[in-house]
This record gives C-alpha cells, sequence and structure tokens, in this order.
C-alpha cells in the first residue's frame, strides 16, 4: 500500500411516534507523545483494527437510532435532496456492493472500477432513490442483516489481509481491506450527522474519535477531487491546521492539477492557512456540510483554494 503521510504515526431505538434525534457523547481516545505534538491511532495500521470497528459498530448504532424511528423515514437531511429512508438506499446499495466485490477478490474475477470520483455523486443518487420502492421495514431489515455480514468479515481479517489484500472500488479502483471498513465509517458517522442536522439539531458535530480517526482519508479525498479547470494556473502551496488531539498541521501543494500533501512543523511562511476548531470541522467542510475553516493569508490564494475542488 502506499506510504501515506499517517505511516509514521503511532497507536496510543424502540420506535416513537415523533421524529426525536439523540445527542451523541464525545468520544476519547488515548494518545502518545510523538516528538512535537500528541498523535492518535494511524487508522491505517493493523493495531488499529478493535478501535476503527468499535467507531464503526458506534456510528452505526447511531445510524439505527434514527432510522428506527417510524415518523423519521421521509425527513428532510443535510444530504442534498435525500430523506432518511434516501440514506437507509444509499447504505444498502453501498454495503451490497462491498459485499459483492469483496467476493469477486477473493475469487480473483475481474471487477469494473476506477471511475474517478467526478461521476460518483450522480451514480450513488441514481441507485440510492431505486430503493424507495422498499417498504420501510424491509428496507432496515436488509440494511441491517447486509451490514452484519459485512462487518463480521472485518473482525475476521487478520494483519495481512488489512493492509495486502486488494478490492476493486467502483471509483477508486483497486484499495487494501483497511479502507472498506474506514468508508463505513465515513457513510455511518457523516450520514447519521446529516439526519441528525435534518431533524433539527443545527449544532451537532462528528464525535471526536470518529473525525479523528477520518482526518487521514480527508486528504485522500482532496486529493482526489481536484477541479482541473479550476487548477489551471494554479501553483501554489497553503497549510491546514486542525486543533484536537487528533489533530495536526500539513503543508498542501497543487502543481499542474495534482495535490499532495505532508506534515508540516511550521505553516508561518505559506501564503495561505486554513485553520480548523477541531477534528469534526475540518471533516465535515471537506465533505461539504459547514463552511469552518478560518483563513488567513492572500485573499487571492484563500479564494482559489476554496473553489478547487468539486464535491462529492
Amino acid at each position: 500500500m502506499p506510504n501515506w503521510p499517517w505511516s509514521r504515526r503511532k497507536s496510543p431505538v424502540a420506535a416513537a411516534e415523533e421524529p426525536r434525534v439523540e445527542q451523541q457523547p464525545q468520544q476519547q481516545e488515548p494518545t502518545t507523545q510523538q516528538g512535537r505534538q500528541t498523535v492518535a491511532i494511524n487508522p491505517m495500521e493493523y493495531s488499529s483494527k478493535d478501535t476503527v470497528l468499535d467507531v464503526l459498530r458506534t456510528e452505526r448504532g447511531n445510524f439505527y437510532q434514527i432510522i428506527d424511528v417510524p415518523a423519521n423515514w421521509e425527513a428532510p437531511t443535510k444530504s442534498g435532496h435525500w430523506q432518511v429512508r434516501d440514506l437507509v438506499g444509499h447504505m444498502i446499495d453501498v454495503t451490497e456492493g462491498y459485499l459483492t466485490r469483496w467476493d469477486m477478490a477473493r475469487r480473483g474475477d475481474p471487477a469494473p472500477g476506477g471511475m474517478g470520483l467526478a461521476p460518483m455523486a450522480a451514480e450513488l443518487d441514481r441507485v440510492a432513490l431505486t430503493f424507495r420502492n422498499l417498504p420501510r421495514e424491509e428496507a432496515i431489515s436488509r440494511l441491517k442483516a447486509d451490514s452484519d455480514q459485512l462487518v463480521s468479515k472485518f473482525d475476521a481479517l487478520t494483519a495481512d489481509q488489512w493492509g495486502s489484500f486488494l478490492v476493486t472500488h467502483v471509483f477508486m479502483d483497486k484499495l487494501p481491506l483497511l479502507f472498506f471498513p474506514n468508508f463505513q465509517i465515513i457513510d455511518y458517522g457523516i450520514h447519521s450527522w446529516d439526519m441528525r442536522w435534518g431533524l433539527g439539531d443545527h449544532n451537532t458535530k462528528l464525535a471526536q474519535r470518529t473525525a479523528g480517526i477520518l482526518i487521514p482519508f480527508m486528504f485522500i479525498v482532496i486529493q482526489n477531487t481536484v477541479n482541473q479547470s479550476a487548477a489551471e494556473g494554479f501553483d501554489a502551496s497553503y497549510g491546514i491546521a486542525v486543533d484536537g488531539e487528533w489533530g495536526g498541521k500539513w503543508k498542501v501543494t497543487v502543481q499542474n492539477g495534482q495535490l499532495s500533501y505532508a506534515p508540516a512543523e511550521d505553516l508561518s511562511g505559506l501564503p495561505a492557512v486554513f485553520h480548523y476548531r477541531d477534528e469534526s470541522d475540518f471533516v465535515l467542510e471537506i465533505y461539504g456540510r459547514i463552511d469552518a475553516a478560518e483563513a488567513t493569508g492572500d485573499p487571492a490564494v484563500i479564494d482559489k483554494v476554496r473553489h478547487l475542488y468539486f464535491a462529492i
């Protein structure tokens, strides 16, 4: 697998008649000192597996808690025009897709993939809406059965499989299996946030541990969502600073339409810096849910960066 910049980091309900949303406690994870800052686990290492799967189960439980309330079924969400029922359809789609492609990889069957992230939003929307034909109880039962099957496969992963066994992702081509439980955290975590927002909690946050685990994957997202027309003629570097135990500082460089990133000690010499007050703000902004960054520096560079990426 690629040598990501995080490779050097070490490990430290019952139905109701009215819509409701529960406030989720902030999850904490022990950290360990390494050099200049306190760091948390690296979710790409096999040593993080138990924590990653615990966060997945927690966020899946939060998701279930909302969809299990009948009155929430057609409630709006922060995920565009999707209602709660469409997020269930989306999760059926991606979960069954992972199961199918896992089996294809195990058998050695070829699988098409690598479409890139540009068509992802439209394709996922098209499929998610087809599940509106399912009765609510059938859709929820199908999702839970699919998810139990997938998580049981995650539980059984060995150290070698975690980083070395490749499965073809429809949009991102061949990926180590470690990506797929983390993708499920993205889906269950962010879409639970979407539903809480749609049900009226506009101050909701991702749990710190959830957002922290997702930070490395957010850099992979921006690396793969550079709008080439917006990037034309823009060769520059800028900084990202994320507060919190799971945060840090990174230098991001865009050159010839390609983006690279690396941890940084000092961002003071860069033309622009985007500062996030916590891990949740960073993840939610990368996924287009909120505008959270406090940007300082060259206004032209700041504006260019704010319009540099396409939405997924």
